[in-house]
């Protein structure tokens, strides 16, 4: 810390001053700032796109570009030939559209989602909002517009740092969830206390359903925490499946991503209060190494206790997971194990590592090769 020792006193009026506005007048002001361009924005006579929800009723989802795009002869020349060539090649190729990247149709599919949710609920502002959040330089700003205009994407709020990490503009966008190539970046942001992972783009193309968005969990270490994963490593399956069985009515602790299952979950009870349960837009998947007989009542319960559904649990009891995720197809699958997002990327799944837990010890190599090819 620089400046002033925190114990040290100062003048009233100086201490007034460093502190600001109060709470309320400070909300109070950014209620008047949202308004007002609200307004701005609805006067806009010729404009046809839906009006941005308010920040704070949105569920924010925050994507680097190069998880929406495929940027990897970009990222090859950035690293190769440095940032003004880089630059230089953006700029000479502003008009040439950049092609999907991993997060691509699970962006579209929450657009989807918003569109339906905009039909049943025309006043309400709890849908998804995408920001673009990026260490790009605003030069290469316009060559990111025009992809996403060329596609119809609805991605109005954007975030480029000029070289500089993003990770401290996370919160001050309220993010719900970041989506990024960048290992270092997301795993900045778990340490933060912010939903993220790391994408990786299938290996095979398969094609996905544009009208339900599908989101595929792992339990431990994603959902929930790793506490009974750490008791796997140190002392086996043997130890874990009594330890589980011990504690079947203790609900697990939560993990880093909780937060957004539960807020797909309120989205989802939206469409059931308007008969729309069969034809949902969202269907969340628990994809589960854990046997079901000797560990998978306390999962289930755990859930209960929280108040969220999960719309189909599958405990595989260690079986590989890749094939039951080609046939789910999800937008993304979150695991924290790099083995299972390989095996899921192989057969064509778009998945999502979460860097949290005590896997991460024997994450490290595969991670960076990984991210290397990515």
């Amino acid at each position: 810390m620089s400046g002033s020792s925190p114990d040290k006193e100062q003048p009233a009026d100086e201490a007034s001053a460093g502190k600001g506005l109060p709470e309320e007048e400070e909300a109070a002001g950014a209620e008047l700032d949202w308004e007002a361009a609200k307004a701005a924005y609805e006067s806009l006579a010729s404009t046809k796109r839906p009006r941005p929800p308010k920040p704070q009723n949105a569920i924010t989802v925050a994507v680097s570009s190069r998880a929406l795009f495929d940027m990897v002869e970009e990222r090859k020349i950035y690293e190769e030939q440095g940032l003004e060539k880089y630059v230089e090649y953006q700029q000479a190729n502003e008009n040439v559209t950049l092609k999907p990247g991993p997060a691509f149709s699970l962006v579209k599919a929450l657009e989807q989602v918003n569109s339906r949710l905009r039909e049943l609920y025309p006043d309400d502002e709890e849908l998804f909002d995408i920001v673009l959040m990026t260490n790009n330089h605003a030069q290469v700003g316009v060559r990111l517009i025009n992809s996403i205009n060329h596609y119809g994407l609805l991605i109005e709020r954007f975030c480029m740092t000029g070289g500089k990490t993003p990770i401290g503009y996370l919160k001050a966008y309220l993010t719900n969830l970041y989506l990024s190539a960048d290992s270092e970046k997301v795993q900045e942001a778990i340490e933060a206390g912010i939903a993220a992972a790391t994408l990786f783009t299938g290996n095979k193309n398969v094609p996905y359903d544009d009208k339900q968005l599908r989101v595929a969990f792992d339990g431990d270490a994603v959902l929930f925490s790793d506490e009974s994963e750490i008791i796997v490593k140190e002392h086996g399956l043997d130890r874990f499946f009594e330890h589980e069985q011990i504690n079947e009515n203790k609900p697990l602790a939560q993990g880093p991503l909780k937060g957004f299952l539960e807020d797909l979950g309120r989205l989802q009870k939206k469409f059931y209060i308007k008969n729309e349960r069969l034809d949902a837009p969202i269907r969340t998947y628990l994809v589960t190494a854990r046997s079901a007989a000797s560990s998978g009542a306390r999962v289930l319960k755990t859930l209960r206790s929280w108040g969220v559904q999960i719309d189909e649990a599958l405990f595989l009891a260690g079986a590989p997971k890749g094939p039951v995720l080609a046939k789910i197809r999800p937008h993304i699958f979150f695991d924290d194990q790099m083995f299972h997002i390989e095996g899921a990327r192989q057969l064509g799944t778009i998945a999502a590592h979460v860097p949290y837990g005590i896997g991460q010890k024997y994450n490290k190599s595969k991670l960076k090769d990984s991210s290397a090819k990515n």
